[in-house]
């Protein structure tokens, strides 16, 4: 019996714990449902365990009843109540009135640091402003000769694929973003070194994986008990080959300096067209207005390369298995590509990108169908007033996007591959919000223009090269911080004939 005291006294500390916690985060007086199936204390924390399918499914089990009270409902992770948000104008309210990142976001701060999607608000507001000019559409252009010969490489690589039926060609795609993010943002070819783009991206969805285990296993969110479990080991193993390359690079392009002047990278063009990588504009800003240090550059760095390469060539891949599964929207795209060109196998310019509609509709309905981001999290700061409901200050709230992207303000068809649904006004949703494949408000994402540019120019040179075969509807997906497949993604190629 001795043994059930100790017991009984953590069992009663832990309930005064959470009555004093919940008192300090009170409810609102309208706030929304709770979605059924909640258990006392750990609420519905045993739903989201389990693999990553799994927890994929429950998410969109969640938006589907969401949408019938109104596009928000309240759930419970351990003792935290939580709210889930499936309206377009609720997320833009919560999005511009709360611009926290939520706790949960800590999780990558190991990797990320402060960076654009995991800082603090005072450091982002601060840093956003000055990183802004590096996104300017005259540096983006300066890329054009990079996306092109990247996308030539891409084209060359998934040769030995054609008439050998079905591949996995996410290896292509993953290895040549990563190669291309390199390039723009560290002026760095990593072509030829194989083995560190294959511990890279191995290291990159591990890590992934680690943040998303930790969100499933809520006695992890402590850093308590995260700092003996194993999943805090893989993490740290992660961490030193991720951090490994962007601190070699960062050290390498600093010694290549020469005074203030930083040299230009050609772009391997004919032409001799130059650009600066993001590294470059970094450390000019560290060096004139000196207000980066070497571990925020490194944490920009970071930011950009997994922002910028895992999410190109996850759209890539779900776009080219969309229009392998929908041979008339892909002969569409290509016959749009050989008008533009007129036929001819020249360079992607930056003129020929406006042009290039339907592929961009392409683009957009297949980051629609398969949201890379599916969820976003914001911490409130505040009391925040809804359209129907009122949301607690203290508390977390999660955006689904997938959500979004498949409302019944869609259509009938909302879970259908349509790119002529973004051909005209009149068959697009009236609300300028219900499109999400790069956020929404202030804090959306700033590489928007660099990623279309970036997918175009590959999808340019990859149509009118192959032609492309696959089925869609044997995928099988998951949610590694970003969405992912499991299984069902290959597809064929066949060349074409000019």
């Amino acid at each position: 019996m001795a043994f059930l005291v100790p017991v009984l006294i953590l069992v009663v500390s832990f309930l005064a714990a959470y009555y004093l916690w919940r008192r300090s985060y009170p409810d609102t007086d309208n706030e929304p449902p709770m979605f059924p199936g909640a258990l006392p204390l750990v609420g519905h924390s045993l739903q989201l365990i389990g693999d990553s399918c799994k927890l994929w499914n429950a998410i969109n089990d969640l938006a589907q009843k969401s949408y019938d009270i109104g596009g928000v409902v309240a759930a419970a992770i351990g003792p935290r109540t939580i709210y889930v948000i499936t309206d377009p104008d609720d997320f833009f309210t919560v999005a511009n009135a709360c611009l926290q990142k939520d706790d949960f976001y800590d999780f990558a701060k190991p990797w990320l640091g402060e960076g654009l999607v995991t800082g603090t608000v005072s450091i982002w507001k601060n840093h956003r402003k000055l990183l802004n000019p590096a996104f300017s559409q005259t540096v983006l252009d300066s890329f054009i000769g990079v996306f092109n010969s990247q996308s030539r490489k891409l084209v060359k690589d998934l040769k030995k694929e054609v008439g050998k039926g079905m591949f996995d060609h996410w290896t292509y795609t993953r290895h040549n973003s990563l190669e291309t993010i390199c390039l723009t943002a560290l002026g760095v070819d990593f072509t030829d070194h194989t083995i560190l783009n294959s511990r890279y991206v191995q290291a990159a969805e591990e890590i992934f994986y680690t943040m998303v285990d930790r969100f499933q296993k809520f006695w992890l969110h402590s850093p308590m008990t995260f700092k003996w479990s194993g999943v805090k080991r893989t993490q740290d193993r992660c961490l030193k080959i991720l951090h490994d390359m962007s601190n070699s690079v960062l050290q390498k392009r600093k010694s290549d300096m020469t005074g203030n002047v930083l040299s230009e990278r050609k772009t391997g063009m004919s032409s001799g067209t130059k650009f600066k990588p993001f590294m470059d504009l970094l450390l000019e800003l560290a060096i004139e207005k000196n207000v980066f240090n070497d571990r925020e550059i490194r944490e920009h760095i970071d930011t950009m390369i997994v922002g910028g390469h895992d999410t190109s060539a996850s759209v890539l891949m779900f776009t080219l298995l969309l229009l392998g599964s929908h041979p008339e929207a892909q002969e569409k795209a290509y016959q749009e590509i050989q008008e533009v060109f007129e036929g001819s196998d020249r360079d992607v310019d930056k003129h020929d990108l406006c042009k290039l509609v339907y592929l961009e509709a392409v683009l957009k309905e297949s980051i629609r169908m398969y949201t890379i981001v599916p969820v976003v999290a914001r911490k409130l700061d505040r009391n925040v007033q809804l359209k129907k409901y009122k949301l607690a200050a203290g508390r977390t709230c999660f955006a689904f996007l997938c959500g979004i992207h498949k409302h019944p303000m869609w259509g009938p068809d909302a879970d259908q591959f349509n790119p002529d649904r973004w051909l005209s006004p009149d068959t697009l949703p009236d609300n300028p919000n219900a499109y999400v494949g790069f956020s929404l408000g202030r804090r959306m994402c700033i590489g928007k223009a660099y990623a279309y540019m970036s997918m175009k120019t590959s999808l340019t040179h990859i149509l009118r090269n192959y032609r492309i075969h696959g089925d869609h509807k044997q995928l099988v997906l998951k949610i590694d911080v970003m969405l992912k497949p499991v299984s069902g993604y290959n597809i064929s190629i066949e060349k074409r004939t000019r």
